[in-house]
């Protein structure tokens, strides 16, 4: 029984390290974007962003706001080092190395940092700001399946301190991962659709 929860704990560390590589070059792909285009905007306040769809997929209407920098400094940045940090560990991961417990929970604190950072985003972006960043949803985007799958990973492996029933369910923990990742995307698209509910109804 030991044995089969093992090889199932290393199977979800497995997984998690490629949705931490996959994840973590889409996001920090996104984040160099946008970090380009901020300094772009900074130098010449006549460009208009790339990302500039129409009046609610605006990265320009968006990225000069204060919450642009919600810590003095352009987000982009935190996304740079957060993501190059998770695709550096989940590179590390696929290739067998075994990670200290400190390193995942770490790790983990980190992504689930992230990924709160992102719900004040998506609620700044929808209700106080009043328009969406294409590049930002980008970053958005894995920062949900990091903060999930790292976090089922350390339950299942007992590197987080969970009942004996869960460790006795791995693969239920595994299964669960996919229907909270759905829920919060589903949640989130809902939520973009009733708030500008007439442009997209009117643009169809």
């Amino acid at each position: 029984m030991q044995s089969t929860q093992s090889q199932t704990s290393r199977r979800l560390d497995r997984t998690t390290a490629i949705i931490m590589i996959v994840g973590g070059v889409l996001g920090l792909l996104a984040a160099v974007e946008l970090t380009i285009e901020k300094i772009r905007v900074l130098s010449d306040s006549s460009y208009v962003p790339s990302c500039d769809i129409n009046p609610v997929l605006s990265c320009g209407s968006v990225i000069i706001t204060p919450q642009a920098a919600a810590f003095g400094f352009p987000n982009p940045i935190l996304g740079i080092i957060g993501f190059s940090v998770v695709v550096t560990l989940g590179t590390t991961l696929i290739t067998g190395s075994i990670l200290p417990r400190w390193i995942w929970l770490g790790l983990n604190t980190g992504a689930l940092l992230g990924f709160a950072f992102v719900q004040w985003l998506v609620w700044q972006s929808l209700y106080s700001i009043g328009a969406l960043c294409p590049w930002c949803m980008v970053v958005w985007t894995p920062t949900a399946p990091i903060a999930i799958w790292v976090t089922a990973a350390n339950l299942a492996s007992g590197r987080i301190p969970a009942p004996e029933s869960w460790q006795a369910n791995l693969e239920a923990i595994a299964g669960l991962r996919v229907f909270v990742l759905a829920a919060w995307y589903l949640t989130v698209l809902g939520l973009i659709f009733v708030r500008w509910q007439d442009f997209w109804t009117n643009s169809m």
